[in-house]
């Protein structure tokens, strides 16, 4: 099979599209015949040389991908040769087959082509485990999405307006925040021409945001608890602000506030079943009635994964870049 690989950390230009040995599944694994990936933020950290793989994962970037089970390693039941599925991994979408731990599958939901089913996996497990698991977002509460017009942000948006919440958002362009109106948020914030802390204020008559979902770490920390409601909660997802920033513990504690962070990839196999079975109990009847859908802001051929990963550090994208083997 032909693959994405990363013979030296660099830009886009380090990405290579190689002929490499076909992955066999293992216990509890099915080998899936890719039709498309997407691209994460994760995947340009790899490329980078910041963010290899857990041990035992494939070498390849891609977190996610869609496509056809070919083969059923042992110990699998449920899935079958043939069934059309989405998948989480912890490596090796960027690829023509790969091998995916049968927990970590979910079906295609109706509506959906296969091609469009290779955004969901990521965006629907980050912001299921995140907003509702962890943060447990509740009707009538308002979530602020920091980087609202991202996949992650378009799925977030979707997913809280389905359980009656309120939605803000910031983004960098007035596009972007149309776009994101469309989806149904109610606060728009400009982060470049807005404080988000006073413009939540306002919209919430004073009382901040119960739940945050930060992309940006470090540089949002001490603005994020400012705009925290009494009993909020901060979920960072990200550190595309930095990694280290000091915490005012007081404002933390005055609020009765709480912060977590998390990453998907590393988790062990359990915790990843545990979360994709509730976003497949929670979020894949909401896909299949069309009240949720994927934003896909264009398809680019996994053999030119440069290109792709060149759209997404612009940061001109509404959604998801999705990777198609063609």
């Amino acid at each position: 099979m032909y693959a994405i690989t990363i013979p030296e950390p660099g830009g886009p230009e380090a990405l290579v599209w190689h002929e490499v040995p076909d992955p066999v599944p293992g216990e509890g694994e099915v080998l899936v015949e890719v039709a498309a990936g997407a691209v994460n933020r994760a995947d340009i950290l790899q490329r980078q040389g910041f963010y290899n793989p857990p041990p035992g994962a494939s070498p390849y970037p891609g977190l996610e991908c869609s496509g056809r089970i070919t083969a059923v390693g042992p110990g699998v039941s449920g899935w079958a040769v043939g069934d059309e599925v989405c998948a989480l991994l912890a490596g090796g979408g960027y690829a023509e087959k790969v091998a995916v731990p049968a927990g970590q599958l979910l079906p295609v939901p109706q509506g959906l082509d296969l091609v469009q089913a290779a955004a969901l996996p990521e965006v629907t497990c980050t912001v299921w485990s995140n907003v509702f698991m962890i943060a447990h977002l509740r009707p009538g509460e308002t979530l602020l999405v920091h980087g609202g017009s991202s996949g992650i942000g378009t799925m977030a948006i979707q997913l809280a307006k389905a359980v009656g919440a309120k939605v803000a958002v910031t983004a960098g362009t007035e596009e972007k925040l149309r776009r994101c109106a469309e989806l149904g948020a109610d606060i728009l914030v400009n982060y470049r021409e807005q404080d988000f802390v006073e413009e939540v204020r306002k919209a919430t008559d004073g009382a901040g945001a119960d739940v945050i979902l930060d992309n940006m770490g470090a540089k949002y920390l001490d603005r994020n608890v400012q705009a925290l409601a009494v009993n909020g909660r901060l979920a960072i997802i990200g550190m595309q602000g930095g990694i280290k920033g000091e915490l005012n513990i007081a404002a933390l504690l005055g609020k009765r506030a709480a912060i977590s962070a998390t990453s998907l990839r590393a988790r062990p196999l359990g915790e990843k079943a545990a979360i994709v079975a509730a976003v497949r109990e929670h979020v894949w009847p909401l896909l299949d009635a069309g009240h949720v859908r994927p934003v896909v802001d264009r398809e680019i051929p996994m053999s030119d994964a440069a290109a792709a990963h060149r759209v997404v550090e612009e940061s001109g994208h509404v959604g998801k870049v999705l990777l198609v083997v063609r």
